[in-house]
């Protein structure tokens, strides 16, 4: 089943997969779709195969291999109308899959949201190779204090240029900021959304 949210006159459609522990009903993946739906962009949300389960279920499963991640993806995307540029993302490990076949799709560039560079308190294992190379435009939106890629840490990456980062201020790894910031995870959203349309009205 594939969700979509549209726009009143899109420019674009993003293909937008979910992270690992939550499917694409999750308040974030929601409230990023109709974020985004509002600033001109059709999101299609959808499931991967564990996911599918996991709900069918009710009870919690881990993740496909990342060949059956990609295949679902891709399958998925051959549903969505090429009367529009299509964009391919996601969040967390939804990002990070979209974000490793970019380059071999017909599509204009990748949204991550959320990016994991590494497993949390696992900073030496990091998944930037494919990021380091040539390849389509990425925009990767961060919570400044995301355990699996902090500010601090992230701003070393020896990154390919084609790849733009965006700091959320205060969030975590769903973009949620401490009550002592000063911010919402409402305004951090609204930021995150804005992020977002700009890369795609840019790379039409």
């Amino acid at each position: 089943m594939i969700l979509v949210d549209k726009a009143e006159q899109p420019i674009a459609s993003l293909l937008l997969a979910h992270g690992a522990g939550a499917g694409m009903h999750s308040d974030f993946m929601q409230q990023i779709a109709q974020g985004l739906s509002h600033k001109g962009v059709d999101v299609y949300r959808f499931n991967f195969p564990y996911m599918q389960k996991a709900e069918q279920e009710g009870k919690r499963r881990p993740p496909n291999p990342m060949p059956v991640l990609q295949s679902a993806l891709l399958e998925v995307l051959d549903s969505v109308p090429t009367n529009l540029p299509r964009f391919i993302g996601g969040k967390s490990m939804g990002g990070r899959v979209a974000s490793m076949m970019v380059n071999e799709l017909p599509v204009c560039g990748c949204v991550c949201l959320g990016y994991p560079f590494h497993p949390p308190g696992k900073p030496e294992k990091l998944r930037i190779a494919h990021l380091q190379d040539e390849g389509k435009p990425v925009l990767i939106i961060q919570g400044q204090r995301d355990t699996f890629g902090q500010e601090t840490e992230v701003t070393d990456y020896q990154l390919n240029p084609r790849v733009t980062i965006a700091f959320l201020r205060d969030g975590d790894h769903s973009f949620k900021p401490r009550k002592a910031s000063g911010v919402s995870l409402n305004d951090n959203m609204q930021i995150a959304c804005q992020h977002m349309a700009a890369f795609i009205g840019a790379h039409l």
